[in-house]
C-alpha cells in the first residue's frame, strides 16, 4: 500500500487500487463545477489528460497548485486539464470564480469517491482520511497512464515542470 506523509511525521496510507505508469487508466465519473453538477469523465482513450488530484481547494498549497496549472494550461493545446478534489461543486465553483480559473476543469469526487478508489489516491487513514492525496497523472491518447507523480508530503507542491513536460510528451 502506498503512503504519503502529513506535516512530515504522520504517515497516511492510500486506499483503493494503485494505478501506475503503463496501466490502463480507469474510466471514472467525477462531478464538474462548471457546468454545475455535470458528469465529467477521467480516463479513457482518444485524448490526453493531465489529471491533478488535490485534497481541497481551500488550502494554500492546493490553491497555488490549481492556479499554476490553470495558468500553464493555456499553453497545453490538445491536453485536457482536470483538477479533482473532494470539495463540493458549489464551493469549488465559488473558488474558481474568485481565482479566475478558466483554462481547466475543476471537479469533485464527493459523490462516491470513484476516482480516489480507482486510482488509489484516497487517504485511507490519518487526520485527512477521506480526501485525495496530492497526485498527478498524465493519461495518453491510448488510455494508458504515461506519467504519475505522488507528492510524498501532502503539504508540499508538486514538480510542475516534470508534470507539464510529461503532458506535452503525451501529445
Amino acid at each position: 500500500m502506498a503512503t504519503v506523509t502529513f506535516k512530515n511525521d504522520i504517515v497516511c496510507n492510500l486506499g483503493g487500487t494503485e494505478v501506475n505508469v503503463g496501466d490502463t487508466a480507469p474510466v471514472v465519473t467525477v462531478t464538474n463545477c462548471n457546468p454545475m453538477l455535470q458528469d465529467e469523465t477521467v480516463g479513457g482513450e482518444g485524448k490526453v489528460q493531465l489529471v491533478i488530484a488535490v485534497p481541497s481547494l481551500d488550502t494554500g498549497v492546493c490553491d497555488a497548485e490549481t492556479r499554476r496549472f490553470n495558468q500553464e494550461a493555456a499553453g497545453l493545446e490538445g491536453v485536457e486539464v482536470i483538477t479533482v478534489s473532494m470539495d463540493l461543486p458549489f464551493a469549488a465553483a465559488r473558488w474558481c470564480g474568485a481565482a479566475g480559473i478558466e483554462n481547466i476543469k475543476v471537479c469533485s469526487d464527493f459523490r462516491n469517491k470513484d476516482f480516489g478508489n480507482a486510482y488509489g489516491v484516497l487517504l485511507a487513514d490519518g487526520p485527512l482520511a477521506g480526501v485525495l492525496a496530492r497526485v498527478i497523472f498524465v493519461v495518453g491518447k491510448d488510455g494508458k497512464v504515461a506519467y504519475k507523480q505522488v507528492v510524498p508530503e501532502i503539504t508540499q507542491e508538486p514538480n510542475y515542470e516534470e508534470a507539464l513536460a510529461a503532458a506535452k510528451a503525451a501529445l
